[in-house]
């Protein structure tokens, strides 16, 4: 089958991927939110993604080659999505667009602070943080001790949602 592209222009075709209203929050709240299956992507979804348009994503992206889904062994309608290298090499372009938005945008404290920690840690960060997502997505090994990027950025988080809720 021949996919018709618009032109061959790099940023073109990963629009035509990427370039939709949902995919990349999709791929945001696997790699960020550690949401692996269906039911968490769509409850905990911060913007409220609709069943039907997160079921479309999910399959867009798993054709594209961006995540991948296998049977949940611990239940059989469940399913368990993961991350394939070509969306692990998204966390610059996640960082850049992080930093861009907390400069230009009306961002939350809370939401905004991973962001900010991914944009001060710069490419050492981004790439510790790629090696943590293949250990957990792709089953590579991580070196005994390696500290967790993902447990860094969700603690920062949860350090300013408690300390908003002490101030209200």
């Amino acid at each position: 089958m021949h996919d018709a592209h618009r032109s061959g222009c790099p940023i073109n075709l990963t629009l035509e991927v990427l370039g939709d209203r949902w995919s990349l929050i999709v791929i945001r709240d696997i790699m960020f939110g550690n949401r692996r299956h269906f039911r968490e992507l769509l409850q905990n979804s911060e913007e409220g993604i609709a069943s039907n348009i997160l079921a479309d994503r999910l399959r867009r992206l798993v054709d594209r080659g961006l995540l991948t889904r296998e049977d949940d062994p611990s239940h059989k309608q469940k399913a368990i999505y993961s991350l394939t290298e070509m969306a692990i090499q998204l966390v610059p372009i996640f960082a850049h667009m992080g930093a861009w938005g907390r400069r230009h945008l009306p961002v939350s404290e809370e939401l905004s602070i991973r962001a900010e920690l991914l944009e001060t840690g710069g490419a050492e960060l981004w790439d510790a943080f790629m090696d943590e997502l293949r250990a957990k997505h792709l089953g590579k090994k991580l070196a005994v001790g390696t500290p967790s990027v993902l447990g860094r950025l969700t603690q920062a988080y949860l350090d300013v949602v408690a300390s908003k809720a002490k101030s209200a």
